[in-house]
This record gives C-alpha cells, structure tokens and sequence, in this order.
C-alpha cells in the first residue's frame, strides 16, 4: 500500500497585530498625512516655493484695488490721507509740530512707517483663517502665507516711498548718502513684520476673534509709537519713571519709524535716536522673526483642521 506523506504546513511569520495602526505603519514605511516636518526641512520647503510667495504676494496687491476707479493710486492716497488727518488732529489742533523741525515729512515718514507693521500684522491675523480653502486644497508650508502677506505690505510701502521722497524734496529736506540706510532699516523692519504676521496667524487660526480685537491694540500702539509726535519733545522735563522711558525708546515701533527719519530727514540727529539702535532693531527683527517663524512651524500640522 501506497503511503500518503503530510508536509506539515509552513510556520507563519509573527508580525504585528492587524488592529494596531501605529505599528503597520511602521511596518510598511508610512507617515502620518499632514505631519510636522523638522524645522531644517521646514526651512527648504519654504523656500523651494519662494517664487510662490513673491507672485501670491504681487497677486494680491494687484487686485487690492481693481474694483476702484483710481485703481493702484490709492495705495499712495490711502497713507497720505492718514497724513493729511493725523496733521490736523496732532499737528494743529494738539500742537505737536511745535518744536519739530520738518514736521511733515517727520509725520509722513512716521505714518508711512508704521502703516507698514500694522497692515502686516492685520492681515497676519486671517492669513490662515481667511485662506481655509486653500490650506484644505494644496499641500505647502502653511509659512508662505503671513510671509506673502508681509511681503505684499513691503511692495506697497515701497509704493508710497516715492511719494514720501517727492514731499521731501518739496519741503526741502536734501538728498543725503544717509539714505541708503533706509534699505537695512526696511530690511529688518521686514523680519519683525513677518515675524508678527506668523505669530498673529497661528493665534488667529484657533482663536479669529483676535482678528476683531487687533484693530484696537494697534491704535493704542500706534500713539505710544511716536508716529505724530517726537517722544523727545514730549518726554523732555517730565517726571516719567525711567522705565516707562525705557519702554517708549525700545518699543520696536519707534525703533524702525526712528531709524527711517535719522536716514531720510536730515533735522532728525543721531541724539533722537535711543542708545544702541542698531542693535536694538537687529534684535527685534532676530527675537521676532525667528521666533515667530518657529511659533508658526509647531503648529504646522493643526491648520486647517476641524
């Protein structure tokens, strides 16, 4: 009689339990969709789509103000009617132009100035919340969006520039070498914007009432800024405390709208400067902006959702 041989089957290979995700996906190499990536990577994404940001940034101030009859005029209007008022409230019914010399191009330069951090910081707030549909759509670092919107107010401020440098030769204020020193002053002032915008983004993408909330803490940090009136004058003879002096020079506001004078406004002294100034505006553009940027970058992976 023929024999029949069993071949015992063949002993499975133990791997991991079927109801564990975490450890299939090990297993088979997957990732997490939408995971933080590390902050060198983060880094390099950003800026392979550096061409993204400048045309989304160009875009945008396109069609700012396409729907209006005097179309991009009013990027230069918009300031210099801000000006124009500041300069009958402060100037002569409050009296702050006494004892300034160049009082307009002082208030213009100051206004332009700060314009340039307050419209970055506003549209910092919605720049994730505003922008919903395109975070849920396309994969990117979520960076570029507060970093195009500052750039966007960067490319308008340098709009307005050419009219602030027309109102100070018609005022007579001279073509100084001192104003290429306005190219590093907007360089940093630029950091510390962007810096903003991304701090204000991710908080206004948890919480958007911040975005109602901005317009009023801007205002009282715009008068406490010096942008119409020069905190020496003001201060002068006064019994503040010094810290309250401290604070009024060091304020980052002051720093960048008082370098800017110093480089455009040649009545405007090195004295009027704080101590250290340079140091003093690297530093914020440093402690804001980069810190800002790793702000933004822990919460990469939660914008969008929900």
């Amino acid at each position: 009689m023929s024999q029949v041989l069993h071949t015992p089957p063949p002993t499975a290979t133990p791997g991991p339990p079927t109801d564990d995700p975490e450890a299939l996906a090990a297993r088979y190499g997957l990732t997490v969709s939408g995971a933080r990536p590390s902050l060198p990577e983060y880094v390099r994404q950003l800026w392979a789509r550096r061409h993204f940001i400048t045309a989304f940034a160009t875009a945008r101030l396109t069609s700012q103000y396409s729907q209006a009859k005097l179309g991009q005029a009013w990027q230069v209007m918009t300031p210099l009617m801000n000006a124009a008022v500041y300069y009958f409230i402060f100037g002569i019914l409050l009296g702050t132009k006494h004892g300034v010399p160049d009082y307009i191009p002082f208030l213009v330069t100051g206004v332009f100035i700060w314009t340039f951090t307050q419209s970055s910081i506003l549209s910092g707030t919605r720049a994730i919340s505003g922008n919903l549909g395109l975070v849920r759509a396309l994969h990117f670092p979520r960076a570029a969006l507060p970093v195009s919107l500052a750039l966007q107010q960067l490319q308008q401020l340098l709009f307005s520039m050419a009219a602030l440098v027309v109102i100070l030769l018609v005022f007579g204020v001279p073509v100084s070498l001192s104003w290429v020193l306005a190219v590093p002053a907007l360089v940093l002032q630029f950091m510390f914007n962007a810096g903003m915008a991304m701090i204000l983004a991710r908080m206004g993408a948890k919480t958007p009432d911040i975005a109602q909330l901005m317009p009023f803490l801007l205002r009282t940090w715009m008068y406490t800024s010096g942008v119409m009136w020069s905190i020496d004058k003001l201060t002068a003879g006064k019994d503040l405390p010094g810290f309250v002096l401290v604070l009024l020079k060091a304020n980052p506001a002051a720093v960048y709208i008082d370098l800017m004078r110093f480089a455009l406004i040649d009545s405007f002294h090195a004295h009027q400067l704080p101590s250290h100034v340079w140091a003093l505006a690297t530093g914020w553009a440093l402690l804001v902006g980069v810190g800002g940027f790793i702000y933004f970058w822990k919460a990469e992976e939660t914008y969008g959702r929900g």
